[in-house]
């Protein structure tokens, strides 16, 4: 999501109360200079097998909003791409083919499975794509995606779009291709934060099967692609051997940060 947006909208059943959005920029600016004040703790981070990561960004987001979480992941040692479409503007049949195309060549040429990081919209992506090809997708982790709105329609991605693009631009006549493609069969991670002031936190949550798992985190929904308590979850949920997942349990000495 960027970080700059228009402030007055609507308040509705499913709408975050007005004052987590007005917090949100100064909120997620605390979370990056939390993140650098913890940097040598998460450099110590569990150090990764190499295998390739797709990060996507946000709604009208790119590559320069997950930046900072891309870097961190490499120094882990990850195969790290991003998704190298410019802005985010929705589920284009553009970023639609594009994505699958890239997912492909990722997991050929790294010989292996893609972990999947998808911010806000772009964790609605990322289901899709794992849906589509679960045989090359080895997890996927949602940072603050409203996932039950795939319950609603089967148009997800689309309905994103259409409920909060009036955060920054007038009504699009962009065309949704996107739609569902069945139940999705790879692990998941979903992470929320009851904070969060640009879509409901509720939305952000999985139904319970196996090898899902949502995780609470305290901060924004700007803050979340730097929040260093979501770093430390990727640097632990990556780390896992393919096929030997397990659900997330915080040491004692992180725990009180997780709520």
């Amino acid at each position: 999501m960027p970080r700059t947006l228009r402030t007055s909208r609507r308040k509705g059943p499913d709408t975050p109360p007005v004052h987590l959005l007005l917090t949100e920029g100064p909120r997620a600016t605390l979370e990056l200079a939390a993140a650098a004040t913890v940097a040598p703790l998460l450099a110590a981070g569990p150090r990764g097998d190499g295998h390739a990561v797709l990060v996507l960004p946000g709604l009208f987001g790119g590559d320069p909003s997950t930046l900072s979480l891309r870097r961190y992941l490499r120094w882990l040692n990850y195969s790290v791409s991003g998704w190298d479409r410019g802005p985010n503007v929705g589920p284009t049949e553009a970023v639609v083919s594009g994505l699958r195309a890239r997912l492909t060549q990722l997991a050929d040429s790294s010989g292996g499975r893609v972990s999947i990081v998808g911010w806000s919209l772009g964790g609605l992506y990322a289901h899709e794509l794992a849906r589509r090809s679960p045989g090359i997708v080895r997890q996927v982790l949602t940072l603050g995606s409203p996932v039950q709105l795939a319950r609603r329609g089967g148009r997800a991605a689309s309905e994103l779009f259409d409920r909060y693009s009036h955060l920054q631009v007038a009504p699009s006549l962009i065309p949704r291709p996107w739609a569902e493609a069945g139940p999705l069969r790879v692990p998941a991670t979903a992470v929320y934060t009851r904070s969060d002031g640009v879509v409901p936190w509720q939305s952000c949550l999985l139904g319970k099967a196996q090898r899902r798992e949502n995780v609470q985190v305290y901060g924004s929904h700007y803050g979340l692609a730097h929040n260093p308590t979501v770093l430390h979850l990727l640097a632990d949920r990556l780390a896992q051997p393919d096929r030997q997942w397990r659900p997330f349990a915080p040491g004692a000495l992180v725990r009180h940060a997780y709520p």
